[in-house]
């Protein structure tokens, strides 16, 4: 039995043909099942997964059902090909810029705004004291009418008090900087990683329950090195893929 079949919870209240579609999803967003290619016989899945072949066969159903997979008589089961957008991670990542060519109309969208206390993390990030007033931003990214990243971000609540209301007339984190005199800024770190959608991601990017997100956590700095933004950004797999260049 491998890895994979020790995150399958038997007691856990998902349907275990659930947590196999979900397993399965997670495969193909990291690469282990290539698109257009055939997904392992229902025989080695049953064996990886440590369960019977009846769970997998309904798995597998479910996600032909959604569009991931076809089974085509006498060949098999295959990982259908999905056109993703290219998303480029560099030393000056810019949402509309990123997407330009691949769609016609970009732009923010500002869910919600507070001020609340830094934590460590979000200091440190920062640059600030410990517990410092911050503001936290929840937007989503569209691009040609659909949901392509959802984005939480904190910035210094003193310094750019206002930059709401500018986010929301502006749909852009690069022009709502430059109504604070930030006419540039570089990306110091991007930490990469993926998990499964949570209940407001799915919501909020409108996925499947059992969908995988690309998660990028970042810091912003001017040119001089000072931080400006910290944000965490989830982008759904099904429909981007992000591009690493040198930082």
């Amino acid at each position: 039995m491998t890895g994979h079949a020790n995150s399958i919870e038997r007691r856990s209240g998902v349907a275990l043909w659930r947590q196999i579609a979900d397993q399965i999803l997670h495969s193909i967003a990291v690469g282990d099942f290539p698109e257009n290619a055939a997904l392992p016989p229902e025989i080695v899945l049953a064996e990886r997964y440590g369960v019977n072949r009846h769970t997998v066969r309904s798995a597998i159903a479910a996600l032909v059902q959604e569009g991931v997979l076809k089974a085509e008589q006498g060949r098999g089961t295959f990982v259908l090909s999905r056109k993703r957008l290219s998303y480029p991670i560099g030393a000056r990542t810019r949402f509309s810029a990123g997407l330009q060519g691949q769609t016609s109309e970009r732009h923010i969208a500002l869910l919600a705004s507070s001020i609340e206390p830094a934590s460590r993390r979000i200091a440190e990030a920062l640059s600030l004291a410990r517990g410092s007033d911050v503001l936290r931003l929840e937007t989503r990214g569209e691009a040609d009418g659909h949901p392509v990243s959802r984005a939480t971000a904190w910035l210094d609540a003193k310094r750019f008090a206002g930059i709401e209301t500018a986010m929301a007339e502006t749909g852009s984190v690069t022009a709502s900087l430059k109504r604070f005199g930030i006419d540039d800024y570089l990306r110091r770190s991007t930490v990469l990683s993926a998990r499964h959608a949570d209940a407001a991601d799915l919501a909020d990017l409108d996925l499947q329950p059992g969908a995988i997100v690309l998660v990028t956590v970042a810091v912003n700095v001017t040119p001089d090195g000072k931080p400006i933004q910290f944000a965490e950004t989830r982008f759904p797999a099904e429909r981007v893929e992000l591009k690493l260049s040198a930082l």
